[in-house]
């Protein structure tokens, strides 16, 4: 099918309004291509390797056809029967899109606030502490379902597979919060270790959302800095919810009230936020060519949010203020990303309704009949395009990756899982160890941004380079924590938080330069299955250490160690494991790039 017989379709099924691209440049491969993976709903795609296919709908006409050199598919689509300067103002849908999906980022990992109320729940159910790690794990390894989050984006709508993640959480918390007000007489363990399983995959869900929508809403070159914004708030979820909580029932309620209140919160904030998402989702246009201007104004945004954390959590006055202002400002301050929608709103009024037109690095195409197309180059990945598990799996840079992120990423969240029972054997509060940890782990990957900028130009720095330095920095602060003081302390915990969290942003782009993008979604939830594994033996040695320090095992096994002690042989081998992670984040690098700094 010709670029003329398109024209004269389209033209024929909608009259002389024109048309416009809805994708393009996916390569083709063995004979089908994953093009419409990456199409906002509903605007049905079929991708075929030769001829040309015909798609309707109520409101759209696609047509796709592979090209005349047989290396990429041109997908070519109508704009809706609306009127298209109509359509043009929905140009501030996918500002508000990041919007919803930066706060759903912020509160997806609802597991962050788990050290907030583990002492409790360790006291209702009458545990050890090994029994209370396997029920960290138990929300950890619910991601070994992650994977069928990613395959769901390849066959659901995005909003439905952002439904079922709410959905999941909602059940799993809910019925847990029920039990701690006594409306449930009784819950086993095995009831309670199934319940979190299904509260970890309820966060794979989300995550997965946020990724997909980021994916398909933005520019392939503009993935990196959109990723390292919406993930950096992943870095606040646990002070958000200490913060929720603190606005709901009182800081002072808090610190020593019944601690029911973040499972409550845990189960409905996704929900309330999935809301306001799924409609943004359902409507997601045309990917924006200049991003510049709107970014520069989200990271200040988000650079002051971070700030304030640190402020909040450090300053004397506001860590002993009982009011709960300092908690409503942060959560002021989470939602203010909203301006960007609202002002890029307001200039289109501003305008009459007409468009502003957009400067940028992007190529823009004509296509006969007067459509205008945004042209991609598609990425393969230095291992090539691995779009099978059982292909990825075989390979040797897989499995280095993995133990990479196994010892580094995964290991702080191990760590951030016992900040309770640390701060706690350290006479420190648990809640500003908590925000320490969150607010910079926050920064952390907030701070992954300039590498995706700085790589838009003439130099490109290597991600995996820049993970080795991090793991090194992170194994040092391990056995930092083995000096006494509370210095020592709050300082090595907020480097392990920068570290893991600026790891684990940057993973979401080696994920795709090395296996490739088109089947990112299973890729990435693959790699991350370490954490469970590593939730499980991390947390596994730290317990039974902690049990056997403070002489816990068969009599009176539910009280709390006090003391350096507790810890000490803990931090030595998590600081001996991330060393091991270090020295292979190195093979990594020098598996998939020969210089820190390379020119393009």
């Amino acid at each position: 099918m010709t670029r003329e017989e398109v024209r004269e379709l389209l033209e024929e099924e909608f009259g002389q309004i024109g048309y416009r691209a809805v994708q393009v440049h996916h390569p083709v491969r063995n004979g089908s291509s994953l093009a419409s993976e990456v199409l906002a709903h509903p605007v049905p795609v079929e991708v075929l390797t030769s001829g040309g296919k015909i798609s309707r709908s109520r409101s759209a006409l696609t047509v796709a056809w592979r090209s005349s050199d047989k290396r990429s598919s041109l997908i070519y689509g109508s704009a809706t029967r609306e009127n298209l300067g109509q359509a043009s103002s929905m140009s501030v849908l996918p500002w508000l899109t990041l919007a919803t999906v930066i706060w759903l980022q912020a509160i997806a990992d609802t597991n962050t606030d788990f050290s907030a109320y583990s002492s409790e729940l360790k006291t209702r159910l009458g545990i050890s502490q090994v029994k209370l790690n396997y029920l960290a794990v138990a929300s950890d390894a619910g991601k070994f379902f992650g994977w069928c989050a990613g395959a769901a984006t390849f066959r659901l709508p995005l909003w439905s597979v952002l439904a079922v993640g709410a959905t999941l959480g909602a059940a799993g918390y809910g019925v847990q919060f029920l039990y701690f007000c006594r409306k449930i007489s009784a819950l086993s363990y095995a009831q309670f270790f199934f319940l979190n399983m299904l509260n970890g995959n309820s966060i794979c869900w989300l995550n997965t959302t946020g990724y997909t929508a980021v994916r398909r809403q933005f520019l392939l070159a503009d993935h990196g800095a959109v990723f390292a914004l919406t993930t950096s708030y992943t870095g606040l979820t646990a002070n958000i919810y200490l913060s929720m909580a603190e606005t709901v029932i009182g800081k002072s309620s808090v610190v020593r009230g019944d601690k029911s209140v973040y499972l409550l919160l845990n189960a409905v904030t996704p929900v309330a936020v999935a809301l306001f998402t799924m409609p943004t989702l359902a409507a997601m246009r045309p990917r924006p060519a200049d991003m510049k201007a709107g970014l520069v104004t989200m990271f200040g945004i988000a650079g002051v949010t971070g700030a304030y954390t640190v402020i909040q959590t450090t300053l004397p006055a506001m860590r002993s203020s009982s009011g709960t202002i300092p908690a409503t400002v942060l959560m002021v301050m989470v939602t203010a990303v909203v301006v960007v929608p609202v002002v890029k709103a307001g200039k289109w009024v501003m305008r009459g309704g007409k468009e502003e037109a957009e400067k940028g690095a992007a190529k823009v195409v004509d296509v006969e009949g007067g459509g205008k197309v945004v042209a991609q180059e598609a990425v393969t990945g230095t291992e090539g395009n691995v779009n099978s598990v059982w292909v990825l799996v075989k390979k040797v840079t897989f499995w280095v990756y993995f133990l990479v992120y196994l010892c580094g990423a995964t290991l702080g969240v191990v760590y951030g899982n016992h900040l309770g029972q640390i701060s706690k054997s350290r006479h420190v509060s648990d809640s500003i160890l908590l925000s320490v940890s969150s607010s910079f782990g926050f920064f952390g990957r907030l701070a992954t941004a300039p590498l995706s900028v700085f790589s838009r130009s003439k130099y490109k720095i290597s991600n995996t380079g820049t993970i080795a330095v991090l793991m090194v920095a992170m194994s040092v602060s391990f056995f930092l924590l083995l000096c006494p003081g509370d210095a020592f302390l709050f300082v090595s915990t907020a480097v392990i938080g920068l570290c893991s969290g600026a790891i684990s942003s940057i993973a979401v782009s080696v994920t795709s330069e090395l296996f490739g993008q088109e089947n990112f979604p299973v890729n990435h939830n693959i790699v991350l299955m370490n954490i469970p594994i590593g939730s499980f033996l991390f947390g596994t040695i730290a317990a039974v250490i902690y049990d056997k320090a403070g002489g816990k095992e068969g009599e009176g096994r539910h009280g709390l160690c006090i003391g350096m002690a507790c810890y000490s042989l803990v931090f030595i081998i998590w600081g001996c494991i991330c060393s091991l992670g270090a020295i292979l984040s190195f093979v990594l690098f020098s598996r998939t790039g020969r210089s820190f700094v390379s020119r393009r």
